[in-house]
């Protein structure tokens, strides 16, 4: 299926936009992009290498200055044109995250690129309301007020399972605030990225604010975060190389704010509606293939439903269609790569040793075998201890549990080191309130799991991060409060200074 995109022709100067060009990589090493449906080759690229960077951070400190000046009113216009030019361009943009990332037509349709779009517009508008403290008196001599500036350079780093939307997420608070940025999508699917970065030149956005560089993360992202220039670092990815980009970024003092891996539990209370808790388990456990850091990954349920809930979500898995991702009735597509497949595998072959596959647990064979495709599979009668309840196993695998007490499954959907997402099943208000209390998690649902808002923030607890991205609460991570005191006495002698010398 094509709508006529052609990708070689659309990066055949590169795949770095530095300066609102495209320009090629100076690495001297190659990639291919992958279709992961096919295995066939999309689109090879030279990657960069740290001149590249170099060059997309001085073009960001350069358009800092101007970007940084403009009044939000005149930010706020540019990101509305912007917002209309990526609305223009949704077809294009949802087959090319479909091409890259192998996830359904439907998905990239439906949720990725509308998401994409109302991203940009909210920023537009929030531009416009950088909130402080109120200018007032708080003493009788000094008039105090707020401030908030932007902070300069910054340097993001992406992942490969939502690249438009991640795009989206780092690009858009950071230059709404007034800041310039360089981001670094993943190698694997930096389509999106660049195609984001085109739009924002084509809607009058100056060169050199939106700058991507596509290279390896050991050269290309370690210089980005190392970076002198680069002020701050905003890194989406795992827990393992979210510790590295901590290390890298510490050493040259800069703000950093991390969203990193998950292992969301489910949580089904006895009163709960079933065929609802059912159908939102299988829906939140396969979106994007499983390869979502909020998707549903540890399913407790209570005693009295445990057997249904597992008979009736193992029944729904079996019905989910695995196919072309731009057929129209596919329902999911295959993951990033086969390397990926083969590590969700051998995850699944080594519970079979100690739980219970109740279905899928392999790879389609026939038209699909060339594909980086794996079954919908649920696990049962694992251990809370065991590796498929506390690792993240990033593919399309539910684990459910048991509990007896409420107080228990509180306890077991805490009991990992992650805390970025939740839900809660019951129709009982008060359960409700006391799961949303208590669960350790940067977000609870309640009787529903994944749906996420431009207006509202989403970070993690423990080790799925900090710092938060959409909503106004962004702008606590790229902007830097000033205060600013008046002195209203006009007295050269301030009693204070009694403290210094003199007396009162």
């Amino acid at each position: 299926m094509s709508n006529g995109f052609a990708v070689q022709d659309r990066f055949a100067e590169g795949a770095q936009y530095i300066g609102g060009k495209l320009l090629p990589g100076t690495s001297g090493r190659h990639h291919d992009i992958v279709n992961p449906a096919t295995g066939a080759s999309v689109l090879r690229y030279e990657l960069a290498g740290t001149d590249d960077v170099d060059a997309a951070v001085a073009a960001a400190r350069a358009a800092f200055p101007g970007w940084s000046a403009a009044t939000p009113g005149e930010r706020s216009e540019a990101m509305h044109r912007f917002a209309a030019v990526l609305a223009e361009q949704a077809d294009d943009f949802a087959y090319a995250e479909s091409l890259q990332c192998g996830k359904p037509l439907k998905l990239s349709t439906e949720f990725d690129v509308p998401g994409t779009v109302d991203n940009a517009a909210f920023f537009a508008g929030a531009a416009r309301h950088l909130e402080g403290k109120a200018a007032a008196e708080y003493d009788s001599d000094h008039t105090s007020y707020v401030r908030r500036e932007a902070i300069g350079v910054v340097g993001s780093i992406a992942p490969w399972n939502y690249p438009l939307q991640m795009a989206a997420w780092k690009i858009l608070p950071a230059v709404a605030a007034g800041n310039t940025i360089v981001l670094k999508p993943a190698e694997l699917t930096p389509l999106t990225s660049l195609m984001f970065a085109q739009a924002a030149t084509e809607a009058g956005i100056p060169d050199g604010v939106i700058n991507i560089i596509t290279g390896a993360g050991k050269e290309a992202g370690e210089h980005l975060v190392g970076h002198p220039d680069v002020v701050m670092t905003s890194f989406t990815g795992s827990t393992a190389v979210g510790k590295r980009v901590a290390e890298v970024a510490t050493a040259t003092v800069k703000r950093l704010h991390l969203e990193l891996g998950g292992k969301a539990p489910f949580v089904v209370f006895d009163d709960a509606d079933l065929e609802a808790a059912v159908h939102g388990a299988v829906a939140g456990s396969l979106i994007n293939t499983g390869q979502d850091c909020t998707a549903a990954t540890r399913a407790y349920v209570q005693r009295p439903l445990y057997d249904a809930f597992v008979r009736d979500v193992a029944a729904l898995m079996e019905t989910v269609r695995l196919g072309d991702p731009f057929a129209a009735t596919t329902d999911l597509g295959p993951l990033i790569s086969h390397a990926q497949r083969d590590r969700v595998a051998a995850f699944v072959e080594r519970a079979r040793g100690y739980a219970r596959v109740v279905t899928g647990g392999e790879a389609p064979g026939g038209e699909l075998a060339d594909g980086a495709y794996y079954r919908p599979t649920l696990i049962a009668d694992a251990a809370q201890d065991s590796e498929v309840v506390q690792s993240e196993i990033f593919g399309p695998v539910l684990v459910v549990l048991p509990f007896d007490t409420d107080d228990e499954g509180i306890a077991l959907a805490n009991d990992t080191p992650y805390g970025l997402a939740a839900s809660a099943w019951t129709r009982d208000l008060y359960r409700a309130n006391r799961a949303t209390r208590e669960i350790q998690a940067g977000c609870v649902w309640v009787n529903d799991h994944i749906p996420i808002l431009s207006e509202m923030p989403h970070g993690g607890y423990k080790a799925s991060g900090f710092g938060k991205d959409m909503s106004a609460y962004s702008f606590e991570e790229y902007t830097q409060v000033k205060h600013v005191m008046y002195d209203n006495t006009a007295v050269a002698r301030k009693d204070w200074h009694r403290t210094i010398f003199g007396d009162r």
